[in-house]
């Protein structure tokens, strides 16, 4: 085989490799997924060295309890989404959350906490007032503005319920301790009922 040709395979193969990466990165990006091999970030080098050290009991209910985090994160974005779209419909302006729309109770709730946290020195989680709410204060915009919210769920005593249940049940998860099976399963019936209460 002459040097020409040698070249040209070469280059043909490494066209090849190229159009073929750039088929593999559409097709993580068309499906949320990363498919370039990176070298270790610092984050997974740190969980190699130290997660191991964890009980592997501990490690296990970790997993366990991963799941019902990600419901609570996806349920309480959704929540909070939900509140703000609807109210800022209704107000037909962004600024709502200093209307009268949010009881006053609950504005200095959330501004305590923001300053604590602003104290801490740390960065603020958001600087959406809203993000600061817990479920319970949620479900008490929802049932204060009832005139807005009314034509969205079934029921103002099942929306109270199902919130203040949500905010229970929200206290271990957040706090790292197991659910225990009855919660798991009260888990998924008052997920259930919050997506009922939109029938």
């Amino acid at each position: 085989m002459n040097k020409n040709r040698t070249l040209e395979l070469i280059k043909a193969f490494g066209m090849t490799n190229q159009m073929l990466a750039e088929d593999l990165c559409r097709i993580g990006v068309d499906h949320g997924v990363d498919l370039r091999q990176n070298s270790p970030r610092d984050s997974d080098l740190v969980e190699e060295k130290y997660y191991p050290q964890f009980e592997a009991a501990v490690r296990k209910e970790a997993e366990a309890m991963a799941k019902h985090y990600e419901v609570f994160y996806c349920l309480e974005k959704s929540i909070r989404a939900l509140v703000s779209n609807t109210l800022e419909t209704a107000e037909k302006r962004e600024g709502w959350w200093s209307s009268e729309r949010v009881p006053n109770n609950v504005k200095t709730e959330v501004q305590s906490r923001i300053q604590r946290e602003i104290d801490t020195g740390m960065t603020r989680r958001s600087s959406d007032e809203l993000d600061y709410t817990t479920f319970g204060e949620l479900g008490f915009i929802i049932t204060s503005n009832w005139d807005v919210f009314g034509g969205l769920f079934s029921s103002k005593k099942a929306v109270e319920k199902v919130m203040a249940s949500l905010n229970s049940l929200r206290g271990p998860i957040a706090h790292c301790s197991p659910l225990a099976e009855d919660e798991v399963l009260r888990l998924q019936l008052t997920l259930r009922d919050w997506f009922r209460l939109m029938e």
